[in-house]
């Protein structure tokens, strides 16, 4: 389908980023209430994907876009096939929702114009992640959700802890990025493919290619960073610093599931062997019982669910990893799942703080009566996180079940670490719905109070979704679910309704195990105290230690390579160019024969003469204002050959360019107070000669190698032949500066003018004090500059 001849995909998926550049005017014109109007953005996104949902349901898919790039096979173009079409419908849908909840919770702000913007640029780079097919243009908008997550936890960024948590969600996720960006190259070198499409029937020759494991690790560092998997977990719940509407957006619905995404997308061609089948499954189930077990431990509403999250995003990948088809059905469901009841739990936790001031759960307590909406929703959420009937959650933990427990190996301890995790996970679910709520009233900060419809709009309609779906699970089964998972295992594959069966009794064991855990919150909160300062040392604190580190790598290694020395910035530039001027030659033979020599003339034995004399007055000046002006003869006496050999116009350039050079560095040398002499030791002195003799033996040979190849006059045929019929000049010369490298002599004029700018600026250079620079004596004598280090600000 298209829409003024562009694909409708196209557009929305670009309409977040148009709605981006008009959200700050319309919270100018509309302040809070804006967020109705900006909510019909994702609405219509929304609506466009949900009219694929029939089509995908039937085994259809569809790729529309166009050529970016054609040269490097860039394509702008999106996939749309079960998985990508419910995944879009997440982003778009709860982002509609969050954008509502935003207006609310950011009423007043005088930024939330730019806050809004930064949300529809998120949510536009998220949509071009899930339904991306080119795979470089996937990895753009990877890399664009990863800034855009910077730019939104960083949003308070006058508070130190928000700019740590988004400088360290940025290298943590940014790095991960770049190791994804090899993978994808590594995987378009081995199946020659740039599309996402024509990459998931390539199986066999990723699994078959001696790249595999390079292939898997990257592929793996990106997925992991991305989805807070152990031990990259400790980013995301830093990251709760932001608004809750970022936390309830991008940590729980929709980004972190990124890493998801694509293990459930690469699984048909980086799936079924041996190392998937243990990695994943292995880090997986650690990052479910680390995330759960620190959820417990904490009392602020928005780390729980932080860690619970972490914890969900490790069972998703144990089951993508687990090698089983109702594995994977069950990652599906409980994906989906996992975006309602998160959703809306973070909103929860979000009003709470709004309207009360605080949410700490030891300070929270008797608000039902205050806030009923809010606690109605907070309720259906944490029983569907829990698995409780008959929500989506329930059926979801149902379906988990009946993939790890049919496993053919490691059933066993795959289904113990689930229901450990699961049990651990309804107790933190009623810590949040139930704790802030029951009970005696408690005195809060702020007097609690029902939010504005802005605000508990969202979570009850994502608390409400979630029974909708258990409820219809026919449709949502056979609609979403089905297809989303039929795309991970490529094929078609229908959801399995609840029944008595292993699954349902491990269902009832954890509920048992919740509860209980639930009942002694408070002790199992003091007993992993204890354990974690016993441990003293984790992932968050290493990463400071590592940053610290490359920070102070950085201080040496900067001290090393930037002394403050012209001098030694001069010498590695020149030993660095004599290395690869000689080096190569040497190694691969290509070393020029001696030339006989030349019969010269008798002038041209005198110009040669005359550059003789020159170095020799350059090595013997006792002041760099005399090297300067003996220098000068080496342009000239070139100046002169090229008048000799037929070309008066570069010669009378060269002539122009050595003056102009040796008077304007004469006047720049005349302004500098320098010492008035130059003692070099004898070794610096020597030093210095072999690196020069290097230097000029390696430009000399390079000339002569080229010089003794055979002519090609392809270039030279072409300049001659289009001078006159492209550019209407009759001097080649010029008409190659001017028209045929036009660009190349506009950059030579800017490093020109940015040259005399620095040179004026040396000449204006004052003391401290406001003093001129004092003129040296009238003689001239100049030596160089000290080698004393510069002073550094502290």
């Amino acid at each position: 389908m298209a829409l003024f001849g562009v694909d409708e995909t196209v557009i929305a998926v670009l309409a977040p980023f148009a709605a981006a550049l008009v959200a700050p005017t319309a919270v100018r014109m509309f302040w809070h209430n804006a967020a109705w109007l900006l909510a019909i953005v994702p609405a219509l996104v929304f609506l466009h994907f949900f009219s694929y949902v029939g089509a995908v349901s039937q085994g259809q898919t569809f790729e529309e876009g166009f050529a970016w790039v054609r040269g490097y096979g860039v394509n702008f173009t999106f996939y749309l096939d079960g998985l990508a079409v419910l995944f879009a419908l997440i982003v778009s849908g709860i982002g509609t929702l969050i954008i509502l909840y935003a207006g609310g919770y950011m009423k007043g702000h005088p930024q939330q114009g730019r806050f809004m913007s930064f949300l529809f640029l998120f949510m536009g780079s998220m949509l071009g992640v899930v339904t991306g097919s080119n795979l470089l243009t996937l990895f753009i908008f990877w890399e664009l959700t990863s800034i855009t997550s910077f730019l939104l936890i960083g949003f308070d960024h006058l508070l130190a802890a928000s700019r740590r948590a988004a400088m360290q969600a940025l290298v943590v996720t940014g790095g991960g990025g770049l190791a994804l960006l090899a993978g994808l190259l590594m995987i378009m070198n081995v199946t020659g493919e740039t599309e996402m499409s024509n990459v998931i029937v390539s199986g066999e020759a990723l699994r078959n290619s001696s790249l595999y494991i390079p292939i898997l690790i990257m592929v793996l560092l990106g997925a992991f960073t991305k989805s807070a998997q152990f031990p990259f977990h400790f980013w995301l719940p830093n990251a709760m610093e932001a608004p809750t509407p970022v936390s309830a957006f991008l940590h729980s619905a929709t980004m972190v599931k990124a890493g998801v995404y694509l293990l459930m997308r690469l699984n048909p061609v980086l799936g079924d062997t041996a190392a998937w089948i243990t990695i994943l499954p292995f880090f997986g189930g650690l990052t479910l019982l680390v995330g759960t077990l620190l959820a417990v431990r904490q009392t602020d509403l928005k780390l729980i669910l932080a860690y619970t999250t972490v914890a969900s995003l490790g069972l998703l990948v144990m089951l993508t990893g687990a090698g089983s088809e109702v594995a994977i059905e069950g990652a599906v469901i409980y994906l989906f799942a996992h975006a309602l009841f998160k959703g809306s739990l973070f909103m929860v936790a979000g009003l709470v703080d709004h309207e009360c001031g605080t949410r700490d759960l030891m300070r929270l307590g008797g608000l039902r009566k205050a806030m009923p909406i809010t606690f109605l929703a907070a309720v259906l959420a944490a029983l569907s996180m829990g698995g409780l009937p008959p929500f989506i959650g329930f059926i979801g933990k149902e379906m988990l079940y009946d993939g790890t427990w049919n496993l053919a190996d490691n059933a066993l301890l795959l289904t113990v670490v689930a229901v450990l995790g699961n049990g651990l996970m309804l107790a933190a679910a009623f810590g949040v719905a139930f704790k802030p709520f029951l009970g005696a009233p408690t005195k809060t900060p702020k007097h609690a109070h029902e939010g504005p419809v802005l605000m508990w709009l969202g979570p009850l309609t994502l608390a409400f979704c979630g029974l909708a779906a258990a409820v219809g699970i026919g449709w949502t089964g056979g609609s979403l679910i089905a297809p989303m998972a039929g795309a991970p295992v490529h094929g078609d594959y229908h959801l399995i309704p609840a029944h008595i069966s292993a699954p349902f009794y491990l269902s009832l064991i954890t509920i048992a195990l919740g509860l209980f855990i639930f009942c002694r919150l408070d002790a199992v909160r003091q007993i992993m105290a204890r354990v974690l300062k016993a441990i003293g040392w984790g992932p968050d604190r290493g990463f400071d230690q590592f940053i610290s580190l490359v920070v102070r790598f950085a201080g040496v290694f900067t001290a090393i390579v930037q002394p403050g020395k012209m001098q030694v910035y001069m010498n590695t530039v020149f030993v660095v160019v004599a290395l690869a001027l000689l080096v190569p030659m040497g190694l691969y033979g290509e070393a020029p024969s001696m030339p006989a020599m030349p019969d010269f003339h008798f002038y041209e034995w005198l110009v040669l003469a005359l550059i003789v004399m020159g170095v020799i007055a350059v090595l013997v000046a006792r002041t760099r204002l005399i090297a300067i002006v003996s220098l000068g003869i080496q342009g000239f006496a070139v100046a002169v050959l090229y008048m000799l050999f037929g070309a008066p116009d570069l010669s009378f350039t060269q002539f122009m360019v050595e003056t102009l050079s040796v008077v304007i560095l004469a006047l720049v040398m005349t302004r500098l107070n320098l010492s008035a002499h130059d003692n070099r030791p004898f070794r610096e002195t020597i030093s210095h000669a072999v690196i020069a003799i290097a230097g000029g033996i390696g430009f000399g040979a390079l000339l002569l190698a080229v010089t003794q190849v055979p002519f090609d006059s392809r270039l030279s045929d072409f300049f001659a032949a289009n001078s006159r019929v492209v550019a209407h000049g009759r001097n080649i010369v010029n008409v190659i500066i001017v028209d045929f490298r036009g660009f190349d002599t506009m950059g030579e004029i800017s490093v020109v003018m940015i040259t005399g700018l620095a040179i004026l600026a040396l000449i204006r250079v004052r003391k401290r004090g406001g003093k001129k620079e004092e003129t040296p004596p009238g003689d001239g004598s100049l030596a160089p500059v000290s080698d004393a280090k510069p002073e550094v600000a502290p």
